[in-house]
């Protein structure tokens, strides 16, 4: 990593470079960004640990990002927006104050927390839904089914919430940061981060589709893992684990607070965070926001 004025620079890989030198010289328009939202999942780490964070490896057929530890999250699919699923089971700030706090509208707003507990669901097992404002969903065999007829399609995220009498667990969500991939890039996302705690009784479901023993199915990981901020920025710098930016400058934030508690209690503003390719000479470089250092 190198500095420059005000911001941290990381070398970007061949193929990013050349993109770039081909962005710059074909004078591209860039691609118009997805939205996309994600779940950084905390629970309290093992002894004076403070905290930790669940992380699924992508794999590595992927187009996008193959092999790298992220965070449950994905894109915003048409049906998020459907609005019966706030007018019919929606706890916690209505979808126009979360859009106000986000500085986005209410609708942008609804489909986002939607996408964000859906793709966690699909992809870790985790549903932050229950039949009531004071409950949340327990019974591992039941998560287990639903999760399989979301992933091959056969019922959509507010159909399965309606049949169950669940209701979306908004207030569990903790607005972290907006990033948006460089403009260089062929495939571009309008990414927010929300952090949630591992909800009690769900550790099974987890594991169930995401450790050893889960079954293969359509989902972009391959496994998943529990690490402190700091083990995984330390497996991250020992190459023995790859993390995309935003991960790992979420897990350095993360890694400056001791208990789950602190994290949720955060009130941040949330400002798009944009990277930019800087082509020099030989070398290419991904110059970060002057908000952000990298810990890598």
């Amino acid at each position: 990593m190198d500095e420059g004025p005000g911001r941290s620079r990381v070398r970007v890989p061949r193929g990013m470079a050349d993109r770039a030198r081909e962005f710059a010289a074909a004078g591209r328009r860039p691609a118009v960004p997805r939205d996309a939202a994600t779940v950084i999942l905390v629970r309290p780490g093992p002894g004076a640990d403070g905290v930790e964070a669940f992380l699924l490896r992508r794999t590595k057929a992927l187009e996008f990002a193959p092999g790298a530890c992220v965070f449950p999250g994905g894109s915003v699919d048409e049906r998020d927006a459907d609005p019966a699923i706030a007018e019919e089971g929606w706890i916690g700030p209505a979808p126009a104050d979360l859009g106000h706090l986000l500085g986005i509208s209410a609708e942008r707003a609804r489909a986002l927390v939607c996408a964000a507990v859906r793709e966690t669901f699909e992809e870790s097992g985790v549903l932050l839904a229950g039949p009531s404002p004071a409950e949340l969903v327990r019974d591992g065999a039941v998560l287990a089914r639903d999760r399989r007829r979301l992933l091959d399609g056969s019922v959509s995220f507010g159909d399965l919430l309606g049949r169950r009498g669940l209701v979306l667990r908004a207030d569990l969500l903790t607005p972290w940061a907006r990033w948006i991939t460089p403009e260089v890039s062929p495939r571009r996302f309008d990414t927010w981060f929300f952090a949630a705690a591992l909800p009690p009784g769900q550790m099974a479901a987890l594991a169930a589709a995401t450790g050893p023993a889960a079954q293969p199915g359509p989902g972009e990981s391959d496994s998943g893992t529990w690490l402190s901020p700091a083990a995984a920025l330390e497996a991250a710098r020992a190459g023995r684990i790859t993390l995309l930016p935003p991960t790992a400058v979420t897990l350095a934030e993360l890694a400056a607070h001791q208990d789950v508690a602190s994290i949720l209690a955060q009130r941040r503003t949330i400002t798009p965070l944009l990277p930019r390719v800087i082509v020099e000479e030989e070398r290419a470089w991904l110059a970060m926001p002057q908000t952000v250092h990298y810990p890598l």
